[in-house]
Protein backbone atom coordinates (compact mmCIF):
# COMPACT_ATOMS: atom_id res chain seq x y z
CA UNK A 1 0.00 0.00 0.00
CA UNK A 2 3.17 2.26 0.05
CA UNK A 3 3.08 4.80 -1.87
CA UNK A 4 -0.16 4.84 -2.51
CA UNK A 5 -2.63 7.69 -0.83
CA UNK A 6 -6.05 5.85 0.56
CA UNK A 7 -8.29 9.40 0.18
CA UNK A 8 -6.96 9.30 -3.59
CA UNK A 9 -8.28 6.10 -4.37
CA UNK A 10 -11.17 5.64 -1.44
CA UNK A 11 -14.89 6.64 -3.28
CA UNK A 12 -15.33 9.88 -1.49
CA UNK A 13 -17.60 9.88 1.67
CA UNK A 14 -20.84 12.19 3.10
CA UNK A 15 -20.33 12.80 7.02
CA UNK A 16 -23.08 10.03 7.52
CA UNK A 17 -20.11 7.19 5.87
CA UNK A 18 -22.15 7.18 2.85
CA UNK A 19 -21.19 6.57 -0.66
CA UNK A 20 -22.40 10.36 -2.75
CA UNK A 21 -23.96 10.14 -5.56
CA UNK A 22 -20.96 10.92 -8.28
CA UNK A 23 -18.66 8.05 -6.67
CA UNK A 24 -21.78 5.29 -5.39
CA UNK A 25 -20.88 1.88 -6.16
CA UNK A 26 -23.63 1.23 -7.71
CA UNK A 27 -22.35 3.59 -10.40
CA UNK A 28 -18.80 2.63 -10.47
CA UNK A 29 -19.16 -1.05 -10.39
CA UNK A 30 -18.57 -2.65 -14.13
CA UNK A 31 -22.11 -3.67 -15.60
CA UNK A 32 -21.14 -5.57 -18.69
CA UNK A 33 -19.08 -7.81 -16.39
CA UNK A 34 -21.14 -8.17 -14.15
CA UNK A 35 -24.35 -8.72 -16.16
CA UNK A 36 -22.45 -11.31 -18.33
CA UNK A 37 -21.38 -13.36 -15.25
CA UNK A 38 -25.18 -13.48 -14.13
CA UNK A 39 -26.43 -14.88 -17.33
CA UNK A 40 -23.68 -17.35 -18.09
CA UNK A 41 -24.71 -18.56 -14.26
CA UNK A 42 -28.38 -18.32 -15.12
CA UNK A 43 -27.85 -20.49 -18.57
CA UNK A 44 -25.62 -22.95 -16.89
CA UNK A 45 -28.73 -23.51 -14.52
CA UNK A 46 -30.74 -24.38 -17.50
CA UNK A 47 -28.11 -26.57 -18.76
CA UNK A 48 -27.82 -28.72 -15.82
CA UNK A 49 -31.33 -28.89 -15.55
CA UNK A 50 -31.61 -30.22 -18.62
CA UNK A 51 -28.51 -32.44 -17.87
CA UNK A 52 -29.97 -34.13 -14.83
CA UNK A 53 -33.80 -34.26 -14.53
CA UNK A 54 -33.67 -37.68 -15.86
CA UNK A 55 -30.75 -38.92 -13.98
CA UNK A 56 -32.71 -40.59 -11.36
CA UNK A 57 -29.79 -42.29 -9.78
CA UNK A 58 -27.97 -39.09 -9.33
CA UNK A 59 -31.05 -37.10 -8.55
CA UNK A 60 -32.49 -39.60 -5.96
CA UNK A 61 -35.84 -39.29 -7.60
CA UNK A 62 -35.44 -34.89 -7.54
CA UNK A 63 -35.56 -34.06 -10.80
CA UNK A 64 -34.84 -30.23 -9.36
CA UNK A 65 -31.97 -31.84 -7.35
CA UNK A 66 -29.31 -30.34 -9.27
CA UNK A 67 -30.85 -27.15 -10.46
CA UNK A 68 -31.63 -26.17 -6.93
CA UNK A 69 -27.96 -26.55 -5.54
CA UNK A 70 -26.98 -24.73 -9.05
CA UNK A 71 -29.22 -22.12 -7.42
CA UNK A 72 -27.66 -22.19 -3.87
CA UNK A 73 -24.03 -22.45 -5.63
CA UNK A 74 -24.71 -19.42 -7.78
CA UNK A 75 -26.24 -17.25 -4.66
CA UNK A 76 -24.07 -18.28 -2.50
CA UNK A 77 -20.70 -17.29 -5.01
CA UNK A 78 -22.86 -13.48 -5.23
CA UNK A 79 -22.60 -13.20 -1.92
CA UNK A 80 -18.96 -13.64 -1.98
CA UNK A 81 -18.38 -11.74 -4.68
CA UNK A 82 -20.35 -9.15 -2.93
CA UNK A 83 -18.46 -9.41 0.43
CA UNK A 84 -14.96 -9.29 -1.34
CA UNK A 85 -16.10 -5.98 -2.86
CA UNK A 86 -16.90 -4.93 0.78
CA UNK A 87 -13.63 -5.28 2.04
CA UNK A 88 -12.15 -4.38 -0.76
CA UNK A 89 -8.84 -6.01 -2.59
CA UNK A 90 -6.19 -3.64 -0.88
CA UNK A 91 -7.95 -4.53 2.54
CA UNK A 92 -7.12 -8.07 1.22
CA UNK A 93 -3.91 -7.44 0.38
CA UNK A 94 -2.97 -7.46 4.02
CA UNK A 95 -4.51 -11.08 5.17
CA UNK A 96 -2.71 -12.65 1.47
CA UNK A 97 -0.32 -14.54 3.46
CA UNK A 98 -3.07 -15.95 5.98
CA UNK A 99 -5.48 -16.62 3.09
CA UNK A 100 -2.55 -18.41 0.97
CA UNK A 101 -1.48 -20.32 4.23
CA UNK A 102 -4.91 -21.55 4.40
CA UNK A 103 -5.85 -22.80 0.70
CA UNK A 104 -1.78 -24.72 1.64
CA UNK A 105 -3.21 -26.40 4.25
CA UNK A 106 -6.54 -27.61 2.89
CA UNK A 107 -4.68 -29.05 -0.08
CA UNK A 108 -2.56 -30.62 2.03
CA UNK A 109 -5.91 -32.13 3.98
CA UNK A 110 -7.31 -33.59 0.82
CA UNK A 111 -4.05 -36.23 1.30
CA UNK A 112 -4.95 -37.11 4.47
CA UNK A 113 -8.25 -39.57 5.34
CA UNK A 114 -10.27 -36.33 4.88
CA UNK A 115 -9.86 -36.31 1.01
CA UNK A 116 -11.56 -38.30 -1.47
CA UNK A 117 -11.22 -39.54 -5.32
CA UNK A 118 -13.89 -38.34 -7.59
CA UNK A 119 -13.33 -39.17 -11.70
CA UNK A 120 -9.73 -40.70 -10.66
CA UNK A 121 -8.41 -37.64 -9.05
CA UNK A 122 -7.97 -37.39 -4.89
CA UNK A 123 -8.99 -33.52 -5.00
CA UNK A 124 -11.57 -33.24 -2.68
CA UNK A 125 -12.59 -33.25 1.02
CA UNK A 126 -16.06 -34.69 1.83
CA UNK A 127 -18.12 -32.33 4.32
CA UNK A 128 -21.31 -33.86 4.37
CA UNK A 129 -24.64 -33.59 4.08
CA UNK A 130 -23.88 -34.37 0.22
CA UNK A 131 -21.44 -31.21 0.07
CA UNK A 132 -18.12 -31.24 -1.06
CA UNK A 133 -14.97 -29.17 -1.28
CA UNK A 134 -12.38 -28.79 -3.79
CA UNK A 135 -9.72 -26.66 -2.42
CA UNK A 136 -7.37 -26.55 -5.92
CA UNK A 137 -10.03 -23.92 -7.11
CA UNK A 138 -9.52 -21.74 -3.72
CA UNK A 139 -5.59 -22.54 -4.57
CA UNK A 140 -5.99 -20.78 -7.89
CA UNK A 141 -7.06 -17.59 -5.98
CA UNK A 142 -4.70 -17.23 -3.65
CA UNK A 143 -1.48 -18.23 -6.28
CA UNK A 144 -2.57 -14.84 -8.13
CA UNK A 145 -2.56 -12.64 -4.63
CA UNK A 146 0.53 -13.86 -3.24
CA UNK A 147 2.20 -13.17 -6.19
CA UNK A 148 0.47 -9.87 -6.86
CA UNK A 149 1.63 -8.90 -3.49
CA UNK A 150 5.07 -10.08 -3.91
CA UNK A 151 5.57 -8.42 -7.33
CA UNK A 152 3.57 -5.35 -6.63
CA UNK A 153 5.57 -4.43 -3.57
CA UNK A 154 8.40 -2.34 -4.12
CA UNK A 155 6.98 -1.45 -7.25
CA UNK A 156 4.01 0.34 -5.99
CA UNK A 157 6.07 1.57 -3.34
CA UNK A 158 7.81 3.64 -5.78
CA UNK A 159 11.21 1.61 -5.04
CA UNK A 160 11.47 0.21 -8.47
CA UNK A 161 10.56 0.10 -11.95
CA UNK A 162 10.59 -3.74 -12.31
CA UNK A 163 10.25 -6.64 -9.84
CA UNK A 164 14.13 -7.68 -9.38
CA UNK A 165 15.04 -11.44 -9.97
CA UNK A 166 14.85 -12.49 -6.22
CA UNK A 167 11.38 -11.30 -5.64
CA UNK A 168 10.55 -13.25 -8.89
CA UNK A 169 12.34 -16.65 -7.53
CA UNK A 170 10.46 -16.27 -3.89
CA UNK A 171 6.95 -15.48 -5.30
CA UNK A 172 6.95 -18.28 -8.30
CA UNK A 173 8.53 -20.52 -5.41
CA UNK A 174 5.24 -20.09 -2.93
CA UNK A 175 3.35 -20.89 -6.63
CA UNK A 176 5.38 -24.13 -6.78
CA UNK A 177 4.30 -25.43 -3.45
CA UNK A 178 0.62 -25.77 -3.61
CA UNK A 179 1.33 -27.06 -7.48
CA UNK A 180 3.50 -29.90 -6.28
CA UNK A 181 0.69 -30.89 -3.97
CA UNK A 182 -2.05 -30.20 -6.52
CA UNK A 183 -0.13 -32.40 -9.19
CA UNK A 184 0.35 -35.04 -6.33
CA UNK A 185 -3.48 -35.71 -6.14
CA UNK A 186 -3.57 -36.13 -9.07
CA UNK A 187 -5.39 -33.48 -10.84
CA UNK A 188 -3.33 -32.37 -13.81
CA UNK A 189 -6.13 -29.86 -15.09
CA UNK A 190 -5.90 -27.97 -12.44
CA UNK A 191 -2.18 -27.25 -12.41
CA UNK A 192 -2.21 -27.13 -16.19
CA UNK A 193 -4.61 -23.63 -14.93
CA UNK A 194 -2.24 -22.68 -12.12
CA UNK A 195 0.69 -22.77 -14.86
CA UNK A 196 -1.46 -20.23 -17.35
CA UNK A 197 -1.80 -18.15 -14.30
CA UNK A 198 1.87 -17.69 -13.06
CA UNK A 199 2.66 -17.34 -16.49
CA UNK A 200 -0.22 -14.32 -16.87
CA UNK A 201 0.98 -13.15 -13.83
CA UNK A 202 4.74 -13.01 -15.19
CA UNK A 203 4.26 -10.96 -18.28
CA UNK A 204 1.72 -8.54 -16.20
CA UNK A 205 4.59 -7.84 -13.64
CA UNK A 206 6.73 -6.40 -15.63
CA UNK A 207 9.79 -9.09 -15.16
CA UNK A 208 12.21 -10.02 -17.03
CA UNK A 209 11.62 -12.21 -20.36
CA UNK A 210 13.98 -14.27 -19.54
CA UNK A 211 12.20 -15.95 -16.60
CA UNK A 212 9.13 -15.95 -19.13
CA UNK A 213 11.43 -17.88 -21.54
CA UNK A 214 12.90 -20.08 -18.75
CA UNK A 215 9.11 -20.87 -17.40
CA UNK A 216 8.34 -21.99 -20.40
CA UNK A 217 11.26 -24.52 -21.59
CA UNK A 218 11.20 -25.69 -18.17
CA UNK A 219 7.76 -26.54 -18.18
CA UNK A 220 7.92 -28.51 -21.84
CA UNK A 221 11.30 -30.05 -20.08
CA UNK A 222 9.07 -31.67 -17.32
CA UNK A 223 5.99 -32.69 -19.68
CA UNK A 224 8.48 -34.36 -21.20
CA UNK A 225 10.41 -35.89 -18.06
CA UNK A 226 6.48 -36.56 -16.82
CA UNK A 227 5.66 -38.62 -19.65
CA UNK A 228 8.71 -40.45 -20.26
CA UNK A 229 9.26 -41.31 -16.59
CA UNK A 230 5.73 -42.65 -16.17
CA UNK A 231 4.86 -40.30 -13.31
CA UNK A 232 1.48 -39.95 -15.14
CA UNK A 233 -1.79 -42.36 -13.75
CA UNK A 234 -3.42 -44.97 -16.03
CA UNK A 235 -6.51 -42.70 -17.08
CA UNK A 236 -4.39 -39.61 -17.47
CA UNK A 237 -2.46 -41.33 -19.93
CA UNK A 238 -5.50 -42.93 -21.73
CA UNK A 239 -7.03 -39.06 -22.04
CA UNK A 240 -3.98 -38.05 -23.76
CA UNK A 241 -4.04 -41.06 -26.20
CA UNK A 242 -7.93 -40.92 -27.03
CA UNK A 243 -6.64 -37.01 -27.61
CA UNK A 244 -4.16 -38.33 -30.62
CA UNK A 245 -6.30 -40.40 -31.89
CA UNK A 246 -9.84 -40.64 -31.22
CA UNK A 247 -10.43 -43.56 -33.12
CA UNK A 248 -8.36 -45.36 -30.46
CA UNK A 249 -11.00 -47.03 -27.86
CA UNK A 250 -14.60 -44.99 -29.19
CA UNK A 251 -16.10 -46.99 -26.55
CA UNK A 252 -14.01 -46.90 -23.80
CA UNK A 253 -11.94 -44.11 -22.86
CA UNK A 254 -12.31 -42.28 -26.24
CA UNK A 255 -16.41 -42.31 -25.58
CA UNK A 256 -16.73 -39.33 -23.84
CA UNK A 257 -15.39 -36.93 -26.30
CA UNK A 258 -17.24 -38.97 -29.05
CA UNK A 259 -20.45 -38.67 -27.67
CA UNK A 260 -20.10 -34.79 -26.90
CA UNK A 261 -19.00 -34.21 -30.32
CA UNK A 262 -22.22 -36.02 -31.57
CA UNK A 263 -24.41 -34.27 -29.05
CA UNK A 264 -22.76 -30.63 -30.66
CA UNK A 265 -23.05 -31.50 -33.80
CA UNK A 266 -26.71 -32.58 -33.81
CA UNK A 267 -27.66 -29.66 -32.76
CA UNK A 268 -27.17 -27.51 -36.11
CA UNK A 269 -27.97 -23.47 -35.94
CA UNK A 270 -30.99 -23.33 -33.63
CA UNK A 271 -30.82 -26.88 -31.72
CA UNK A 272 -32.94 -29.21 -30.97
CA UNK A 273 -34.96 -27.26 -28.52
CA UNK A 274 -34.07 -26.94 -24.44
CA UNK A 275 -34.60 -29.98 -22.82
CA UNK A 276 -35.38 -31.98 -26.29
CA UNK A 277 -31.92 -33.14 -26.92
CA UNK A 278 -31.79 -36.83 -27.74
CA UNK A 279 -28.99 -37.18 -26.48
CA UNK A 280 -29.18 -35.40 -23.29
CA UNK A 281 -32.48 -36.92 -22.43
CA UNK A 282 -30.98 -40.11 -24.00
CA UNK A 283 -27.74 -39.90 -21.02
CA UNK A 284 -25.17 -40.39 -23.76
CA UNK A 285 -22.44 -38.06 -22.35
CA UNK A 286 -21.09 -38.74 -19.13
CA UNK A 287 -20.62 -36.26 -16.92
CA UNK A 288 -22.63 -33.26 -18.84
CA UNK A 289 -23.80 -31.39 -15.87
CA UNK A 290 -19.88 -30.04 -15.23
CA UNK A 291 -16.91 -30.75 -17.70
CA UNK A 292 -19.20 -31.72 -20.69
CA UNK A 293 -22.10 -29.03 -19.83
CA UNK A 294 -21.35 -27.28 -23.24
CA UNK A 295 -22.67 -30.24 -25.49
CA UNK A 296 -25.83 -29.16 -23.85
CA UNK A 297 -25.62 -26.08 -25.32
CA UNK A 298 -24.32 -27.29 -28.73
CA UNK A 299 -26.85 -29.70 -29.06
CA UNK A 300 -30.54 -28.14 -27.63
CA UNK A 301 -29.63 -24.40 -28.24
CA UNK A 302 -27.75 -24.80 -31.25
CA UNK A 303 -24.32 -23.10 -32.89
CA UNK A 304 -26.38 -19.57 -31.34
CA UNK A 305 -26.63 -20.61 -28.61
CA UNK A 306 -23.59 -22.54 -27.80
CA UNK A 307 -22.01 -19.26 -29.50
CA UNK A 308 -23.94 -16.66 -26.76
CA UNK A 309 -22.49 -18.10 -24.06
CA UNK A 310 -18.50 -17.79 -26.05
CA UNK A 311 -19.72 -14.01 -26.70
CA UNK A 312 -20.43 -13.36 -22.71
CA UNK A 313 -17.06 -15.34 -21.94
CA UNK A 314 -15.64 -13.27 -24.24
CA UNK A 315 -17.52 -9.96 -22.62
CA UNK A 316 -16.22 -11.24 -19.00
CA UNK A 317 -12.69 -11.01 -20.50
CA UNK A 318 -12.61 -7.63 -22.02
CA UNK A 319 -13.57 -6.41 -19.20
CA UNK A 320 -11.12 -7.89 -17.30
CA UNK A 321 -8.35 -6.49 -19.73
CA UNK A 322 -9.67 -2.79 -19.50
CA UNK A 323 -9.85 -3.14 -15.94
CA UNK A 324 -5.99 -4.45 -15.80
CA UNK A 325 -5.63 -1.75 -18.41
CA UNK A 326 -6.67 1.31 -16.65
CA UNK A 327 -6.05 0.36 -12.37
CA UNK A 328 -2.52 2.77 -12.00
CA UNK A 329 -1.57 0.40 -9.37
CA UNK A 330 0.33 -2.50 -10.26
CA UNK A 331 -0.99 -5.07 -7.80
CA UNK A 332 -4.52 -4.31 -9.32
CA UNK A 333 -3.06 -4.91 -12.32
CA UNK A 334 -1.36 -8.52 -11.68
CA UNK A 335 -4.65 -9.46 -9.86
CA UNK A 336 -6.61 -8.63 -12.90
CA UNK A 337 -4.33 -10.36 -14.94
CA UNK A 338 -4.27 -13.81 -13.53
CA UNK A 339 -7.88 -13.74 -13.71
CA UNK A 340 -7.74 -13.58 -17.16
CA UNK A 341 -5.35 -15.70 -17.51
CA UNK A 342 -7.35 -18.30 -15.33
CA UNK A 343 -10.77 -17.65 -17.26
CA UNK A 344 -9.27 -17.85 -20.40
CA UNK A 345 -7.51 -20.81 -20.63
CA UNK A 346 -10.02 -22.97 -18.97
CA UNK A 347 -12.70 -21.87 -20.79
CA UNK A 348 -10.55 -22.79 -23.83
CA UNK A 349 -9.75 -25.91 -22.43
CA UNK A 350 -13.22 -27.34 -21.12
CA UNK A 351 -15.06 -26.38 -24.77
CA UNK A 352 -12.11 -27.38 -26.57
CA UNK A 353 -12.45 -31.12 -25.12
CA UNK A 354 -15.58 -31.30 -26.00
CA UNK A 355 -15.14 -30.08 -29.38
CA UNK A 356 -11.97 -32.88 -29.77
CA UNK A 357 -9.11 -30.15 -30.31
CA UNK A 358 -8.21 -30.55 -26.52
CA UNK A 359 -7.66 -33.36 -24.26
CA UNK A 360 -10.17 -34.31 -21.51
CA UNK A 361 -8.72 -32.62 -18.29
CA UNK A 362 -11.35 -32.52 -15.66
CA UNK A 363 -12.31 -28.51 -15.68
CA UNK A 364 -15.58 -26.96 -15.10
CA UNK A 365 -16.34 -23.64 -17.52
CA UNK A 366 -16.41 -20.85 -15.36
CA UNK A 367 -20.22 -20.05 -14.36
CA UNK A 368 -21.54 -22.60 -16.35
CA UNK A 369 -20.85 -25.82 -15.16
CA UNK A 370 -22.00 -27.43 -11.71
CA UNK A 371 -20.04 -27.05 -8.94
CA UNK A 372 -20.06 -25.30 -5.53
CA UNK A 373 -15.48 -24.71 -5.46
CA UNK A 374 -15.62 -23.71 -8.87
CA UNK A 375 -18.59 -21.24 -8.60
CA UNK A 376 -17.54 -19.72 -5.07
CA UNK A 377 -14.07 -19.16 -7.00
CA UNK A 378 -15.18 -17.32 -10.14
CA UNK A 379 -17.67 -15.24 -8.48
CA UNK A 380 -14.61 -14.16 -5.87
CA UNK A 381 -12.92 -13.48 -8.80
CA UNK A 382 -15.40 -10.99 -10.32
CA UNK A 383 -15.14 -9.49 -6.70
CA UNK A 384 -11.84 -9.00 -7.30
CA UNK A 385 -11.84 -7.45 -10.53
CA UNK A 386 -15.01 -5.13 -9.20
CA UNK A 387 -12.60 -3.95 -6.19
CA UNK A 388 -10.18 -2.94 -8.65
CA UNK A 389 -12.38 -0.95 -10.53
CA UNK A 390 -14.45 0.33 -7.84
CA UNK A 391 -11.36 1.63 -5.87
CA UNK A 392 -9.67 3.29 -9.42
CA UNK A 393 -8.12 6.55 -9.19
CA UNK A 394 -11.14 9.35 -9.36
CA UNK A 395 -11.14 11.16 -12.73
CA UNK A 396 -11.01 14.87 -12.74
Amino acid sequence: MAGFSVSRYAPERSAWGKLTARDSLVRKLDWPLLGSAIALSFIGSLLVYSATRGRDSLTHGDPYYFLLRHALNTGIGFALMVGTIWLGHRTLRGAVPILYGLSVLLVLAVLTPLGATVNGAHAWIIIGGGFSLQPSEFTKITIILIMAMLLAERVDAGDQLHPDHRTVAKALGLAAIPMAVVMGMPDLGSVMVMAVIVLGVLLASGASNRWVFGLLGAGTAGAVAIWQLGLLDDYQIARFAAFANPALDPAGVGYNTNQARIAIGSGGLTGTGLFQGTQTTGQFVPEQQTDFVFTVAGEELGFLGAGLILVLLGVVLWRACRIARETTELYGTIVAAGIIAWFAFQAFENIGMTLGIMPVAGLPLPFVSYGGSSMFAVWVAVGLLQSIRVQRPISA
